[in-house]
């Protein structure tokens, strides 16, 4: 069973690169209707019964993994037809059916909740950079160390904003940047009315600002020997993000660490003990394709399989190399072989690492939250490159 699921996931994960979901979801329900003969009323009982339950196979796998797609409206239209004709005349799919479409709304308005949880997060954080431009002396007043000096609880904050934007990543987003539209179509409006998730690019641009973050903080401020407190308490909440298993909170600070404004701190980091920063560094050294980080990840993806507590489950890959992989391997294999037939085996490797993050996504967070860090964290002034000078 477990196989088949696997197969209808590859089967729908990969097949947006040659059609849109919605002509998909059309197509299955004229076949359906076709197969069944659900419209007319002498239709053959056995026949109904032998492919329902494989039509709602798919559209529970489909509803339950890939429920973004049906923010789009040609979609949800064709599945409130489909399964109206699934559930004619039997008790137990009209059930199914229901439950299924609970599910869908459900997660739909999660996901829009989430959205505009983010808008306003982003507000904030906007409203308050712009306080500090107009008062740069308020942004000494509150620093990350004033709000929290103990390195693992900061870590473990850390842990919470990875998990929850990792969890609302929909697996079809990571092959909608590899879709390309055809030049030759001139529809411009066929994605009109389909709203698409954007929870990857959210994601990412959380990873810059936490390295921005991470930057503005230790340039602010104006001692050398506060300024080395603050690299030291950085280099100590990376390498407690590494123990947790976080590599992408753990690849932003040390990103933010590296950003020139930081590194040419030549006085500052004279008075830091650097030994942990260097081996934090090998582990996330990019030579040999990031051979250290890929072990480590190896080792944290085996203790998460083997593991008894959402503690030890929890890997939060380097995302920005996780999206590079995928798309070398999109790009490195052709869809279709020479004989005109689909590449499977591409979309089987595809699949295969789309659905271990999918695993990863899924991880409870085991810490409580602080809500005052959190916040902090998440809308405390950042400023960009140019904005973190200064002179020693």
């Amino acid at each position: 069973m477990r196989l088949h699921l696997t197969y209808i996931f590859t089967f729908l994960l990969s097949s947006r690169l040659f059609i849109r979901p919605y002509e998909l979801m059309t197509k299955v329900c004229h076949l359906c209707m076709e197969q069944q003969r659900l419209s007319d009323p002498q239709a053959d009982k056995m026949r109904v019964r032998k492919i329902a339950p494989k039509i709602l196979q798919l559209l529970t796998e489909w509803t339950e993994t890939f429920s973004y797609d049906f923010r789009d409206e040609r979609m949800m239209r064709s599945l409130k037809e489909l399964t109206h004709r699934l559930a004619i005349g039997d008790e137990v799919y009209r059930k199914a059916v229901g439950q299924m479409s609970q599910g869908l709304i459900r997660r739909l308005t999660v996901l829009s909740q989430y959205e505009e949880a983010l808008v306003k997060i982003n507000a904030t954080a906007a409203e308050r950079l712009t306080a500090v431009k107009a008062k740069p002396q308020a942004a000494i007043q509150r620093d990350m160390l004033s709000i929290c000096n103990d390195p693992f609880t900061v870590a473990q904050q850390l842990t919470h904003i990875e998990l929850e934007r990792l969890s609302y990543i929909g697996p079809e987003e990571f092959v909608q940047a590899f879709v390309q539209k055809d030049p030759l179509d001139n529809d411009k409006s066929c994605f009109s009315d389909h709203k698409k998730a954007s929870n990857l690019e959210a994601y990412v641009e959380w990873f810059n600002r936490l390295s921005y973050l991470v930057a503005t903080e230790i340039c602010l401020p104006v001692k050398k020997k506060h300024r080395a407190r603050v690299v030291e308490f950085f280099i100590d909440v990376a390498r407690e993000c590494f123990n947790i298993g976080n590599f992408n909170s753990l690849m932003a600070i040390i990103s933010g660490m590296n950003m020139s404004p930081v590194s040419r701190l030549k006085k500052t980091w004279s008075k830091v003990k650097t030994a942990k920063f260097d081996i934090l560094e090998h582990q996330m050294d990019p030579s040999s394709n990031f051979y250290n980080y890929r072990t480590a990840l190896r080792g944290a993806t085996q203790r998460s399989i083997t593991a008894n507590s959402s503690r030890e489950k929890i890997v939060i890959p380097f995302f920005s190399l996780l999206i590079k992989d995928l798309y070398f391997l999109n790009e490195g294999c052709a869809n279709r072989l020479q004989s005109g037939h689909i590449n499977f085996e591409k979309f089987w490797e595809l699949a295969k690492q789309v659905s271990e993050f999918m695993a990863w996504k899924k991880v409870e967070c085991p810490f409580e939250k602080d809500r005052k860090i959190l916040q902090y964290l998440l809308t405390a002034p950042v400023f960009t490159e140019d904005g973190t000078f200064i002179n020693e």
